[in-house]
This record gives structure tokens, sequence and C-alpha cells, in this order.
């Protein structure tokens, strides 16, 4: 089971030693040892070496391949100051691979955090705790016991402020207390609307008067969803000072003094903790040259965590667009934004060929031949994983130029933005002025995404943008705050002959109207497993597409319930050439399938044929606008037919990578979390109608338990049990026990460990969730098989110690 980064492991030291001797050729594979501990340069399973040294040796062998070199990490925590950086001299020669993968049965972790130990108590009243991390460093984010962990806030109401061009200004007097807030210029306004999240740093607070720093107030106080005039006014945040520690999971840091304060949920103990403080902005940086790109390398087994993206903390803030796009810098704002530029404006338009992206944790770009496979992406501060994204997002300096890429059987959680973005949003990534920067033959397969979005709501699980070939099939996905998947880029702006949308809208006076196709082409979502999502943001859908796509393919996925209504296919603006067949979508979709058609803009030769769903509406139609549209189910009550059973049972992981699903980290802490209720059910759920009333066990030594049908199917159904602390004082180990009504068995377990006999099933708790505070709960999950009924048990038995 994969645990949080393990506590008591000394950071591995970093300095490049001498390099190893060089070989000749190589005969067959070899392979270098690594530990956290590694020094000198033998790199040998006696003398194990340190990640760079392994690095230098590889760089001494690889000339001339005769097979892998492969650098094996033994278990344990490699803590890194400066990020680990891979160019074309780091490739497999001869088509053999460098391989960096995990040793047999270990769980190595790259992080980029320190560990935070020392904890005293700061403030008994309040419980807050402190501990000194030193000065001169800073993070936008934390994670305790491998949850991210919520900066000190306190919600504002939008009714209360009068934005101008300069700032807010408020006349409520409960307010009044923000003039008096010490480290005022470290104070940010987030404020989350319909499909934005977006962040503004606080100059000063003086005479109820908020002054903000530009340029981040300007660039996002025009344009769409703007932060003072939301399509949806969600919630609105002042956070990041002291004064606003009040709720148990906050943290906050004081940068001159260089005090970490925490506040623990109840049953914490820190001096038990796992505290993470992440210190670099990414993790790993994967790219040559067009000329001489990075290739033929594989990580796997290997989690990826520990980093925070500094970019929102500086004066340009986070200005977001969509989807890890944002802007930046000084640009020709209006001077009446505030009345004029509230639904765009040509101002606007004149800065969207030059939007930015978001830097990922770990960056590929310039290299083809390249996997990540069963490795995890826990507790990063951005995407977690930017594939031939913009210059701009890479540390290399050269974007794009990615291909025969794949993705396969990985883990992204509990993080501050998106799994993968795959392309860029500027000319080169559509129109590219070198055919080597085309990003193409793309791969992500049978991954798990959940719970991401942390900090930056307005993301989605899989973007490929400006892509050909790209495949997002069998995967898992849910618990999103906004899309489920999706493909494509440009609003469909950049497509041939342009949009007449945006000729209205003034875009073309500042950038080309192509006479020609983008680079987005054959890409295709298919097979996926993707439920409650769209749990925070509206304007969005399970699937999303964006402009052209000649071959564009949805076909096979489950779509199960969203959390604020929304679409199941939403073709937005420019959509075009995409087939849509065989889906299934469950749930109160406003609309199964939804084409955005405003301004006249090219949305059409839509093809949406033989999918079922809960929803009936739609305003895809046969005939209109190119589109073809027939042979559309609508089910009701759960009726789905056996076409609409096999689709809903062969989505999502398959076999060989259902294990992918115990490997997580501890129950979520009361504030990390973006979904109020994380699910861990597995994709062969095909649903009828949720079940029975939840059996409840009476209690016993502190445990409570509750169990529920969450699926059923013929053979076969999908349960959870919730087991409650329910004593005063905290557990360290509890079992759930029962006896099956009607002959059912468990085929699956996650989250817990199963002991069973005949219809006598005990579920005993794992490593990481078997210590829970008054008051907390955890969840486990299984499968099984039955021969009829799928009926709750009676009664359970829940025990703690």
């Amino acid at each position: 089971m994969l645990r949080p980064l393990v506590t008591g492991i000394a950071a591995a030291a970093t300095a490049v030693v001498a390099a190893a001797s060089a070989i000749p050729a190589l005969a067959a594979t070899t392979t270098l040892y690594v530990s956290p501990s590694g020094t000198g340069s033998a790199c040998s399973s006696a003398e194990p070496c340190s990640l760079d040294a392994a690095q230098t040796a590889v760089r001494s062998q690889n000339g001339s391949m005769s097979g892998d070199i492969v650098v094996q990490l033994a278990d344990g925590v490699y803590r890194r100051t400066s990020p680990l950086r891979f160019t074309a001299a780091d490739s497999g020669s001869n088509g053999y691979r460098v391989v960096w993968q995990s040793a047999p049965g270990a769980r190595p972790v790259i992080s980029g955090a320190r560990q935070v130990t020392g904890w005293t108590v700061a403030d008994s009243e309040k419980n807050i705790w402190k501990a000194s991390v030193g000065t001169g460093i800073d993070t936008r984010q934390l994670y305790v016991d491998g949850r991210m962990a919520t900066r000190a806030r306190t919600t504002v109401n939008r009714a209360d402020f009068t934005a101008t061009g300069t700032g807010l200004r408020f006349s409520n007097n409960a307010l009044s207390y923000l003039n008096n807030l010490a480290g005022q210029s470290r104070i940010e306004l987030q404020g989350i609307g319909s499909f934005t999240d977006r962040y503004v740093p606080v100059q000063s607070i003086s005479g109820n008067f908020i002054t903000m720093k530009q340029p981040a107030w300007n660039n996002n106080t025009f344009g769409y969803d703007t932060i003072v005039n939301p399509y949806r006014k969600g919630p609105m945040y002042l956070e990041n000072a002291y004064e606003f520690l009040d709720s148990p999971g906050e943290w906050y840091l004081n940068t001159g003094t260089g005090v970490l304060y925490y506040i623990p949920p109840s049953g914490k103990n820190m001096n038990t903790a796992d505290v993470e403080l992440p210190l670099l902005q990414s993790l790993v940086q994967l790219g040559g040259t067009y000329a001489a790109p990075a290739h033929h390398i594989t990580f796997s087994g290997i989690t990826f965590a520990g980093t925070s993206w500094l970019g929102p903390s500086s004066n340009q803030g986070y200005a977001d667009q969509q989807t890890g796009a944002y802007i930046s810098g000084d640009w020709n704002w209006p001077s009446n934004a505030l009345s004029s530029c509230q639904y765009g404006c040509t101002q606007f338009e004149s800065v969207r060929p030059h939007w930015n992206q978001m830097p990922a944790a770990v960056q590929v770009s310039a290299a083809n031949t390249i996997s990540f496979v069963r490795d995890r992406f826990l507790n990063l501060g951005q995407t977690a994983l930017g594939i031939g994204n913009d210059a701009n997002a890479h540390a290399s300096g050269v974007g794009l130029g990615a291909s025969s890429i794949t993705v396969t059987g990985n883990v992204f959680a509990y993080s501050a933005a998106g799994a993968v973005v795959a392309g860029g949003v500027q000319a080169d990534a559509h129109h590219p002025s070198d055919s080597r920067m085309v990003n193409r033959d793309l791969t992500f397969t049978n991954n798990l995404v959940h719970d991401i979005g942390v900090d930056y709501r307005g993301i989605t699980s899989f973007l490929p943008t400006y892509v050909t070939n790209a495949t997002i099939s069998h995967n898992e996905i849910y618990n999103m705050p906004y899309l489920g998947v999706a493909f494509g880029y440009g609003w469909g702006s950049n497509d041939a002959g342009g949009s007449p949308d945006y000729t209205n809208r003034g875009l073309y006076n500042y950038q080309p109207r192509y006479s020609t196709a983008t680079t987005a082409s054959n890409n295709k979502i298919t097979q996926n497993y993707v439920h409650d999502v769209m749990q925070q943001m509206n304007d969005g859908a399970c699937v999303y597409t964006l402009s052209a796509n000649p071959g564009g393919q949805v076909s096979g996925n489950y779509c199960l319930r969203a959390g604020t209504g929304q679409f199941g296919l939403y073709f937005d603006e420019g959509s075009r050439s995409i087939t849509a067949t065989n889906n299934v979508f469950d749930g109160s979709w406003w609309m199964f399938a939804h084409g955005n058609y405003q301004g006249g803009n090219n949305t059409g030769a839509l093809t949406v044929t033989n999918n079922w769903a809960s929803s009936s509406s739609t305003d895809v139609t046969n005939g209109d606008r190119g589109n073809t549209a027939y042979g559309n189910t609508t089910v009701t009550n759960g009726n789905w037919p056996t076409g609409a059973r096999s689709v809903m049972s062969a989505a999502g992981l398959e076999a060989a990578y259902q294990d992918i699903k115990n490997e997580t980290v501890p129950s979520p802490s009361p504030s990390a979390s973006p979904s109020s209720s994380p699910s861990q059910s597995p994709s062969q759920s095909p649903s009828q109608s949720p079940s029975q009333s939840p059996s409840q066990s009476p209690g016993g030594r502190g445990c409570a338990a509750a169990y529920r049908v969450v699926n059923e199917w013929p053979g076969g159904f999908q349960g959870e049990v919730t087991v409650r602390n329910a004593g005063a004082a905290a557990t360290t180990s509890w079992s759930v026990s029962w006896t099956f009504p009607s002959g059912q068995t468990i085929t699956q377990v996650w989250n817990g460990t199963l002991s069973q006999s005949g219809s006598a099933v005990t579920v005993s708790n794992v490593s990481y969730n078997g210590a829970l505070g008054a008051g907390a709960s955890t969840t486990f999950g299984f499968t099984g098989s039955s021969s009829g009924s799928s009926g709750a048990p009676a009664s359970l038995t829940c025990t703690a110690s």
C-alpha cells in the first residue's frame, strides 16, 4: 500500500559525485542501484548511490547500448533541493530504454518537500501549533498525512464590497478589523466563479479599502467570468493571514520569522503526523531540443510529490481563463473595464493569443518515446504532468515537440490542479512554425484520477489541447470540481477560416485568421468511467470538447452523476467533426448532449448516435448544422438495456489495473478534499438504483459502522462501509464483521484487509487508515458476487483498539 511520505527518513544527499567509469558497450540489461542515503559512484546493490550519481553513471554508459539500463530505486523518500533535469544525454540508444523504476516491493518517493517536526503549542485556546522552518522560504501548499491542508482564510460576502479600478471598498463595520491585519502584502483574494478560480494579491488595507497589486487586479477584472462579476457567484475568500487561523486543518507560514502555524483536527497527534512543506516548484524537467530530443526513458513505480507553484504569489496573481491557462503581464486594459469589459471586449481579445500555461510538476517537451507506468502523482501544487506545453510552461525553455508518450496505470490524486495537460495554447501549438513542434501520438490508459483541483478548481483530468492522435481510454475519474475529461482548445477561433463569433469580438485585429487546419485531429476519449464530476463549478460536463477535431471520437464511456447538473456531452464553441456513440449517461444531466452555437460560431458536423441516457434533453438534432443524430435511447428507472450494461461493465480500469485502487493515502482531513463525498468505486459498476437503507453496527469500544449497497447488476454488486470512531479516544486499529444474508461473497476490497469464510466476512484497517481521532471516519469499499439479492446484512460488529 502507498503511504504518506515516510516519517523519519533523512533527506537524501543531492551533490553530484564522481562519474562512474565508462563501460565500452553493454552486453545486456545493466542495473544501477539507488537509495535515499546512497553515496559514492559504485551504484551497486552493495553500495547504492544517489539519484544524481546514477544519472551521471547512465550518461557514461548509454552511448552504445545492447540492453536496457535500469536505475532501481530503493524504498524511501528522495528529498530534492533541485529538480531532476533530463536531456538527450540521458536517453536510451539503439532502441533500448533507460528505466528509472522502483525496486521490487518498494514505494520510492521523489519529493520536493521538507518534513516539518518539532511542533509545540502556540495558542492553547485556539489549538494552534507551531514549528520553526527557517526564513527565506515560501509555499502555497502544506500536506499533512498525505492530504492538502487549507491556507488560513475567511469567507467574505461579495455584497459587502464595491469594486474600483484599484481594489475593493467595504462599508460593513464588521470588516473594519481588516484595516489592522499584520502582513497585509501577503494576503490574497480568491474568487471562485463559473469556470474560473482566481487569485489576486493584496497590496495594503486601510480606510476600509483593499488596494490590490497590479497587474493582477487589472488582469482579473476584464474578460469573462471575472473575479468581480462571475457568471456564477461562487465563494470568495481572503486568505493567508495569521488572524484568519480559526478552523481545524488550516495553516499559515510567517515568512519573516520562519514559523509555520497549523490547527490540527481533533485527535491529530502533531508528534506523529507527517507534515510536508513543499519547497520545489517542479520535480522532473524532461526534454531536449527539436534537433536533439530526450528519448527512450521510462519512469515506473515512482511517487512524485511535494511541489508548490509560486506564480500566483507574485504581483501577477492568477488570472485564470480555463483549465490552467492564465493571463499575466501588462496590457492595454480598458479604462472603464468594470463596466465595459465584463462580457469580453476587443482589448481582452488582444491578450487571448498570449495566454500562458501553468507549469507542471513533471514536465515533458522536445521528447519522444517516454513512458510513465504505475507511478503516483500526489500532493502536487500545480498541474501534475505537463506534456508538450508552450515554452512558457517549461523550465527548459523549449516547449511542444512531444511524441510517442504513454501514461499507463498511474494514480493522480490530492493535488492543487489537473492531472495531465498535453499541448499548448499559443500559435506554435496550433499552427507550428517548425513541424518538429507538433505534439502527437499520446496515450493515457488505465489511470486513476480523483480528488484533484483543490486550489485551482477550473481544471480537468486529461486535456489534450492541440494534439494529433491522443487516446484517453479505460481511465477512472471521479471527485472532480469541474470537467471530467476533455480535448481541444481555442473555441474554434484558430480553425481554418476562423469563427464569425470571434470576428465580431475583434480577435482577428490581433492575430491571423488561419486558412489551414490546426494540429488537433484524431483525438479519442473511449471507455472511461467518469463519475461525481462538476462538484463545484458549472458550465461544464462529463466529456467536454472545443474546436474542430477531424476524426475525434467519444465512445464507450460511462458517465455517472454530476454535482451541479450540467451536461453529459458538451460540444463547446467551434466543436466540429466529432463522433459520439455508445456512451451511457446516468444522472441528472441538464442535457445528455449540448452544442454551443452562440454567436454564429462553427459548432456542428457532430455525429451523436446510439447513446443511452437518463435525460432525453439535447439540442444536437439531426440535420441541423450538419449534425447527425439518431438511435439515442432515454432510459428510466435504471432499466438499462443489455447494450448499455455492456458499456458500463467495460468502462474504466481494466482487470490488470484494478489493483491501483489500493494504492491510496489516508482518509481526507476535514478541509482538504474538493468533494464532500470521496468515492473509490470500481469501474465495473453498472448502476441500477442505489440500494437499501444502510445497515449500521451498534458500536462497541468506540467503533460504529454503516453499510450500504452502492450499485447492483445481474450477478454482482458494489458496497461500502463507513467506519466511525464513536468514542472519546483515538483508535489505532479497527475491524468490521458481518454475515451476508443471501450467500453473497466479496470479490475485491479496497482501503481494507479482507478475511472471508463462506458468507462470514471480516474487514480490518490497512496501515494508513487505522488511526481515527474522536468522531473521525474512514470508508472502505468492495465488489461482490451474488446469486440473487444483494441485501445488506442485518447487523455489523465493529471493534477498535
